[in-house]
């Protein structure tokens, strides 16, 4: 109810009035009296002033990457009769000291529209609100609020580069892309599904029984649709990243993720924590794995061992692992992996401390990240090797 200067009024009056009393003054009496007078006139006014607003506050985007814009903007309309008093608008910004706005006077009908920007330079989840609108007297002796707006989450993704996918592998799921395939077999006539017939379609190709049986025409999809899958592994423990590290990480990871989920791969994240999201593709599935990336931590007690013998299980496509420090056992166990996968890669980012110890000619891509060389152009040079046929192990150093 009553701010700073208020309690400085309340005590100051009473002191006053004090030191009147002790020393026999009688103008103390009267400037304790005036003091405490003028805080009950303030109390009175914030507590007798009626509003009667509508507030709309919109984020947009709530989803971002690191480094886009974000922005809050509110819409504050006067509903009442009479003028509104200067208000005051305080939206709490998790990581700052929060917004506050001045919003003068409104006639009846009236409306005024702020906007501010949101921390985005970093991932994780920036916390907005709940929003108060904020009534003070004209002396700033006290002050009433209420809540305008209820508290919201933005969720700030992982910076993404824009990098070449992942090469298709002879690992690719050929099936992957038909929800229910089928293979049906006719005399001289095999096919693997049915699809709704479009326009320009060979009429020859209809599938005429079920064509009457669905009341539809469809047609015949003489070739197997191709998938491609993709499993990001990505190392989160503590003791092999720096902080820089683990953001260069992430960052890869996600850029990684993105690159192949727009290719409609089969897309595949596991963390050396225990997490793994299984295959799966579509924009909810990828966004899913871009909130996780957005909010993951380093953490101790994480084995890269035991996420390569979980991930082997399904080996299938493309492998890539995302570390920052790497023992000679770790990669010889990567390595072994190539017998499972089509593509196995290992995304070094140097986290400034030890070498990771090389396999060579393990038939492993290494792409070294370094403060000169960035993940972009270090996996590009990579990726266009793979197409050639070569290995690039090393790449970037």
């Amino acid at each position: 109810m009553l701010t700073r200067q208020g309690w400085l009024c309340l005590w100051g009056g009473l002191a006053l009035l004090g030191l009147a009393r002790l020393l026999g003054i009688g103008e103390l009496y009267v400037f304790g009296a005036v003091a405490l007078g003028l805080l009950a006139v303030a109390v009175l006014y914030v507590r007798l002033t009626r509003l009667d607003l509508q507030v709309d506050r919109h984020v947009y985007p709530s989803h971002v990457h690191a480094g886009q814009l974000s922005r809050v903007e509110v819409r504050i309309r006067n509903l009442r009769r009479t003028e509104t008093p200067v208000l005051r608008l305080r939206d709490p910004v998790s990581g700052t000291a929060g917004a506050e706005l001045l919003v003068p006077p409104l006639d009846q009908g009236a409306a005024s529209t702020a906007s501010y920007r949101l921390p985005t330079d970093r991932r994780g989840l920036v916390h907005v609100g709940p929003l108060r609108v904020v009534v003070t007297d004209p002396f700033g002796l006290a002050h009433v609020h209420t809540v305008a707006a209820p508290k919201v989450e933005v969720t700030v993704f992982p910076a993404v580069e824009d990098i070449r996918p992942v090469p298709f592998t002879s690992g690719n799921d050929p099936m992957a892309g038909t929800l229910q395939p089928h293979a049906l077999g006719r005399v001289g006539d095999d096919f693997y599904a049915l699809r709704p017939y479009v326009v320009g379609d060979d009429l020859r190709r209809i599938h005429w029984p079920s064509t009457a049986r669905h009341d539809e025409l469809l047609v015949r999809q003489q070739e197997q649709p191709w998938q491609g899958r993709t499993t990001v592994l990505l190392d989160v423990r503590r003791a092999t990243h720096d902080a820089a590290s683990f953001e260069a990480a992430v960052s890869a990871a996600a850029s990684i993720v993105t690159t192949n989920s727009a290719r409609r791969d089969l897309i595949r994240l596991a963390t050396t924590d225990g997490a793994d999201s299984g295959f799966a593709s579509g924009s909810i599935h990828v966004q899913a794995l871009l909130e996780h990336l957005a909010v993951v931590e380093p953490t101790g007690g994480a084995s890269l061992r035991a996420m390569l013998d979980l991930v082997k299980r399904d080996g299938q496509g493309a492998l890539i692992v995302v570390v920052a420090q790497a023992t000679g056992d770790e990669l010889r166990a990567t390595a072994g992996l190539r017998q499972k996968f089509g593509l196995v890669a290992v995304v070094r980012v140097d986290a400034g401390t030890r070498q990771a110890v090389e396999v060579p000619g393990s038939g492993v891509s290494v792409v070294r990240v370094t403060a000169g060389v960035p993940f972009a152009k270090a996996w590009d040079l990579a990726m266009a090797s793979s197409r050639r046929g070569g290995i690039p192990a090393g790449t970037g150093r």
